[in-house]
């Protein structure tokens, strides 16, 4: 059974290539992409209005994996994670809108900042309620959030290290005070923090019990195979059309694909490049987000472990061709690129990053060596066959210039997750970052600066943090990338992680759905879906 987890770079069903090559370097013929190539866009594809629509109906949804918690305060908002489930349970305050590219009201009015963006007005819509009755109101939108910030939630590093209050100045408006100019704020309240979860979601016991604002309210959830979601006639923005949402937890993406064609689900969410160009050769509708850096190797530079010589991280992302781990994972599939953001992205600058050099790795690694280094670099990843096919990848690339590679492959999702971000017992690990194209600010925080918690034994380092300050502030877009620009050169001689590509998320379905609204990190809402 194939699952993901945030972190986990994948967990695909891949034809596997038996013959590596040694040298670590793709041929001119596979470093062309195949399928998506470099053009797929952010936004939806194949999508008509479909007419005049129709009320009633369930909606099946092949889910990436079964979540482990609907609380935002435990589970990740992102589609591959439970975030689906969650937006339509609690709604967003705001959401990312594709088409103008930029945060817009959902349970909020409207959102206003002062001249320095530092002090944010946010305005609530009159007569939303939770299911329960209770009103959507400025105080349970503090509540809420200050319970967010005390649970040590997902964004919480990145909430308390810059909102210094919210409070509710009357009965619909939340104000909020910022440690710094943050101009894509209104980015957060489109996630954890954004999701309003009411006060009858926590027992006395501490027990949490879903209770939102969103369309739908939690049904019958039998685990292993199926979450129900029906639908709110109180709902703010009026009844949803469909009676019903059922997530199916089938398993594998494969399966979700197989049922999508049989007739047996009507949407499913991919990720793997090669059912990715599957989906857009077959020009279903699609709902796409972009995810930069999804495919990396984070390398641990803490004290006693290998990559805390930068002479050897440097020389692991030296060695390590992404189109050879491209060919090698997904048969040559997908997009392979170092930089952060490659070309596709509205993030991209002329900033590349680094190119394979087996000349220099190899003298590089030739001077740890004689410093004491012994060569080996233990190497964490899954048991999958992508994950296996990564590592002997990685183990015929940096033997060829000198290393020597220590495979502990994980048994469990969970084994690997403990090791990674728990023990951090390991050097080079498969994993993933995940910058999203509406605002990446927020993984950059937490994965690549000091005050984040999720580095788990990255190098981070001041000129990186005040790199990310910067992009924070930025009031431009000519700002805004310039230091990414900054950035991307100081990931290059740092080394903190080694990048091989991004991923493609699509939520794909047949075309007899019609309505599904997008959003950011490829969380849809479906109060407007329909099914014909």
């Amino acid at each position: 059974m194939s699952t993901h987890v945030p972190g986990l770079r994948r967990a695909a069903a891949v034809v596997v290539v038996a013959t590596l090559l040694v040298s670590g370097c793709a041929s001119e013929e596979e470093k062309e992409p195949r399928g998506q190539g470099k053009a797929l866009a952010e936004g939806f594809r194949n999508v008509d209005d479909g007419g005049e629509p129709v009320d009633g109906g369930t909606l099946t949804y092949g889910a990436y994996t079964e979540p482990a918690s609907l609380d935002p305060t435990v589970t990740i908002a992102a589609a591959t994670t439970g975030g689906i489930e969650m937006a339509n349970i609690y709604d967003t305050l705001l959401s990312f809108d594709p088409g103008k590219q930029e945060f817009v009201p959902r349970l909020a009015k409207a959102i206003e900042h002062d001249a320095d963006y530092t002090t944010w007005t946010l305005t609530l819509r009159d007569g939303v309620t939770f299911s329960d009755g209770t009103p959507l109101d400025a105080d349970a939108v503090v509540w809420s959030q200050q319970r967010y910030a005390a649970a040590k939630a997902p964004e919480t590093a990145l909430w308390a290290g810059n909102v210094t209050s919210a409070t509710a100045t009357d009965a619909h408006t939340v104000t909020y005070e910022l440690a710094r100019p943050w101009p894509l704020f209104p980015g957060i309240l489109s996630t954890g923090p954004g999701m309003v979860v009411a006060r009858s979601s926590v027992g006395a016991d501490g027990s949490f019990k879903p209770v939102g604002a969103g369309p739908f309210t939690l049904g019958d959830w039998k685990h292993g195979e199926s979450l129900e979601l029906e639908a709110r006639d109180d709902y703010w923005d009026g009844a949803p059309h469909l009676d019903s949402v059922r997530m199916a937890f089938l398993g594998d993406q494969r399966t979700s694909l197989d049922s999508l064609e049989g007739g047996d689900i009507d949407a499913a969410l991919v990720r793997d490049p090669d059912l990715v160009d599957e989906v857009l050769e077959e020009k279903l509708p699609a709902y796409v987000n972009m995810r930069a850096a999804s495919n990396v190797a984070i390398i641990n530079a803490s004290e006693g472990a290998a990559g805390h010589d930068v002479r050897v991280r440097r020389a692991i992302a030296l060695a390590i061709d992404p189109d050879l781990m491209r060919e090698r994972m997904f048969g040559g599939t997908g997009i392979a690129s170092s930089d952060l953001f490659p070309d596709y992205s509205v993030w991209h600058t002329d900033a590349a990053g680094l190119r394979p050099d087996r000349a220099e790795a190899t003298k590089l690694v030739e001077e740890a060596k004689a410093d004491g280094w012994d060569g080996v670099i233990r190497y964490v990843d899954g048991t999958d066959p992508a994950s296996r096919a990564a590592t002997q990848a990685v183990k015929a690339s940096l033997e060829a210039v000198g290393m020597t590679l220590d495979p502990k492959p994980a048994r469990t999702i969970s084994e690997q997750i403990t090791r990674i971000a728990v023990e951090r017992d390991y050097d080079l690990a498969g994993w993933s970052i995940n910058f999203v194209e509406a605002d990446p600010f927020a993984r950059m925080y937490a994965t690549m600066h000091s005050g984040g918690t999720q580095n788990y034994g990255m190098y981070t380092s001041p000129a990186m943090d005040e790199h990310i300050a910067a992009f924070q502030a930025a009031t431009t877009k000519d700002d805004q990338l310039a230091a990414i620009t900054a950035l991307q050169e100081q990931v290059n001689e740092d080394v903190p992680f080694v990048t091989f590509g991004p991923f493609s998320e699509l939520s794909v379905w047949t075309t007899k759905v019609h309505g599904i609204t997008g959003g950011a990190n490829s969380m849809i809402l479906l109060d407007d879906a329909w099914v014909d």
